[in-house]
């Protein structure tokens, strides 16, 4: 089987072979995520650059305006993020400086996360002191509610086979209902939206580097804290957890950044977020297999949904959705 975008992009890099000083018999796959870019990597005989990335993109699923304006406003943040070298926006290719190979999920444990997660906050703090409304779309009512529906979509009906009542589903309307104001009372940042463990790379300097952006809106200040700390493939004691989301709270106030003056109810809001993104994630994960026939993130299922159990659990107005999210547990044999 061919594949014309492989050979379309060879192409446009063989334009770019003299000035880069590019390899291209070393172009090999580097990585894929959840949507339909991929990336490679290859080698380069200049001295700057020995490795670099190269994003394919294809425009009529990922047209690359985004990223390369996300890219531009993080980077004057002063975020590490991919310095953009060359484009080809029409095909959508794009040649990036390399961030390395190790993943922050690779490299965390009981011993580096403190370290780690203490740069994760540095670079979340300035990256929304960075924020000014109408420079990103809204994370309004609707894009919330958007998500919310993928939960009882294809995480109940088309992952479980789940038919729900007629009580379940006023209980699962009031829910969202409650879990969205929450979330639009909250001050408004620059949110990454995917600011987790496999999005952040560590790096010698200014670590760490931050990929995977271009879906960044602006909406509620917890959301990318809530990535970070309540995040799909890695998980923590609640009190280390309590203790990073007391540091960002604190640098974030000290900073100038809007965040209540009352530790408990920014925690209240952090967890009210992460159970929005948990309910999408749950959804998301499901959609990937069965629309797109990835089953990769089937593994992180049950962790996510322990996620938003417990939090559900600790609301006495989110106790019926516990119930309905208790009920999807795989049974044990």
């Amino acid at each position: 089987m061919t594949d014309s975008r492989l050979d379309s992009l060879l192409s446009w890099l063989k334009g770019l072979e003299p000035s880069w000083q590019l390899d291209l018999s070393t172009l090999a796959p580097a990585s894929a995520d959840a949507s339909f870019r991929r990336y490679f990597r290859i080698g380069s005989k200049n001295p700057d650059f020995p490795t670099l990335i190269v994003m394919d993109a294809p425009p009529q699923h990922e047209p690359l305006d985004a990223f390369i304006k996300v890219d531009l406003l993080l980077e004057n943040a002063g975020l590490n993020v991919p310095k953009i070298l060359e484009k080809n926006v029409a095909d959508g290719y794009l040649l990036l400086n390399d961030l390395g190979t190790k993943t922050y999920l690779a490299e965390l444990n009981s011993e580096s996360a403190d370290h780690l997660y203490q740069d994760a906050t540095h670079a979340l703090v300035q990256m929304q002191l960075a924020s000014k409304p109408d420079a990103l779309p809204n994370y309004d009512e609707a894009l919330l509610q958007r998500e919310l529906d993928l939960f009882p979509e294809w995480y109940l009906h088309k992952h479980l086979h789940i038919e729900l009542s007629e009580v379940q589903i006023s209980q699962i309307k009031q829910a969202f209902e409650l879990i969205i104001q929450n979330n639009l009372a909250q001050a408004k940042v620059y949110v990454h939206r995917d600011y987790h463990s496999r999005n952040l790379m560590v790096t010698d300097r200014n670590n760490p580097g931050v990929i995977d952006f271009q879906d960044a809106v602006f909406g509620p200040i917890t959301y990318d804290a809530a990535s970070l700390w309540r995040d799909a493939y890695i998980a923590w004691p609640e009190e280390r957890v309590i203790d990073w989301v007391i540091k960002f709270w604190e640098a974030g106030r000290k900073a100038g950044l809007p965040m209540p003056d009352d530790f408990g109810q920014f925690y209240r809001d952090f967890e009210w977020m992460g159970l929005q993104r948990h309910l999408k994630v749950l959804g998301i994960f499901a959609r990937l297999f069965h629309r797109d026939g990835k089953d990769g993130y089937l593994k992180d299922i049950p962790l996510v949904l322990e996620y938003a159990i417990a939090t559900a659990n600790r609301y006495i107005e989110l106790k019926p959705l516990a119930r309905i999210l208790e009920s999807t547990r795989p049974t044990k044999e």
